[in-house]
């Protein structure tokens, strides 16, 4: 079988699968009882690079990497990301480690808490403020979500590395057409139902935005009730919901080789997070959100309460696609046919924050 490496962060560290013929084989925890919220696997090497956003309740939060897939880490001696000081602002969180396109090899971007975007150009070593975004006019509108006020989301365009698109909580989308150097909220069709005015420019509380593998301006979200999609690269956007068991959820992933296909794991309301119907499936799209699928094979049947968080469920870029996810009962599942059927690789784990695969060649 294909090679794949599986990172999983949860509450407390770091554990890194393998699977390499037929079996999976774990280590970890690495980052012993600190929070991993984010990870990033840069495939643009020759080895790649494993970046991590770790929380430590006692140091703070830091970003480390990796250049031999996790045997060794790397802390910066001086602070990765980090607020100038006119600001006012410090660290609380890295929620997003992305990897930018190929045309910018050594890119990385760190979206955190407090809600910015930092840049990285010696990839993920250190960081720099974007600050177009951090000034944007109507900062000072926006309010923390349930989880902080954080940039949790980065999507660029693999065909113009200028083309950036951000996710707040609760500021809803926000895009840059020129690397940064502007930003114009994009939440066009996308409601906020928890507001007196449930269609504003800004405000919403999107959870998570993921990209089509064919179309690149065709984008998924989850929202904080709603599914949604955009056929302009965030422009506008239309529900796709219908046929859920709920609309309400944290993750959204895109199939890495397939149009039109995208994965989200459905959840009963934000007044009661556990899975839809108190059942673990995960839901497929093939039409673009024309029509849903639930897929359970080798998911438990009974009753189940494994909540799955916004980074919690990912792809890997195997044909056919390796299915990722794990939730807050320290369960990790695994399908490598699409989500066709699955199996259990971890249990009994600390809560599962987020988790990402990639092929090894």
């Amino acid at each position: 079988m294909t090679d794949v490496l599986l990172t999983v962060g949860t509450r407390k560290g770091l554990f890194i699968g393998r699977r390499s013929g037929g079996g999976w084989e774990f280590t970890g925890p690495h980052f012993n009882a600190q929070a991993v919220y984010s990870i990033g696997i840069d495939r643009r090497r020759a080895v790649p690079r494993l970046l991590v956003g770790g929380d430590s309740a006692h140091w703070g939060p830091s970003v480390f990497h990796s250049d031999d897939l996790g045997r060794t880490w790397v802390e910066p001696e001086r602070p990765a990301v980090k607020f100038p000081k006119d600001t006012g602002a410090s660290l609380e969180r890295v929620w997003q480690l992305h990897p930018a396109t190929e045309a910018e090899p050594d890119v990385v971007y760190a979206g955190t808490e407090p809600a910015a975007l930092f840049r990285s150009e010696d990839g993920g070593e250190s960081f720099e403020l974007v600050r177009p975004l951090w000034d944007h006019p109507t900062r000072s509108q926006w309010v923390p979500g349930g989880g902080g006020e954080a940039v949790h989301t980065v999507v660029t365009d693999p065909r113009d590395p200028r083309a950036v698109t951000v996710a707040v909580s609760t500021a809803g989308v926000f895009r840059s057409r020129d690397g940064g150097e502007s930003w114009a909220p994009s939440n066009q069709g996308v409601s906020a139902v928890f507001l007196p005015d449930p269609n504003p420019e800004f405000g919403q509380c999107v959870h998570k935005i993921a990209q089509d593998a064919v179309d690149p301006d065709r984008l998924y979200l989850q929202n904080h009730w709603g599914v949604f999609r955009s056929d302009d690269a965030g422009a506008k956007w239309t529900d796709i919901g219908a046929g859920l068991p709920s609309d309400f959820g944290f993750a959204v992933a895109a199939h890495p080789h397939r149009a039109n296909t995208a994965y989200v794991f459905p959840i009963t309301a934000d007044s009661d997070r556990v899975p839809a119907g108190r059942r673990c499936r995960v839901y497929r799209t093939e039409d673009a959100g024309e029509s849903w699928q639930a897929l359970s094979a080798g998911l438990p049947e009974g009753e189940h309460f494994g909540t799955v968080l916004r980074d919690a469920l990912c792809t890997d870029d195997a044909d056919p696609a390796g299915i990722y996810f794990g939730n807050r009962n320290g369960e990790v599942y695994a399908s490598a046919d699409d989500g066709d059927s699955w199996e259990l690789l971890a249990s009994h784990l600390p809560d599962v924050l987020c988790v990402r695969a990639a092929v090894m060649k």
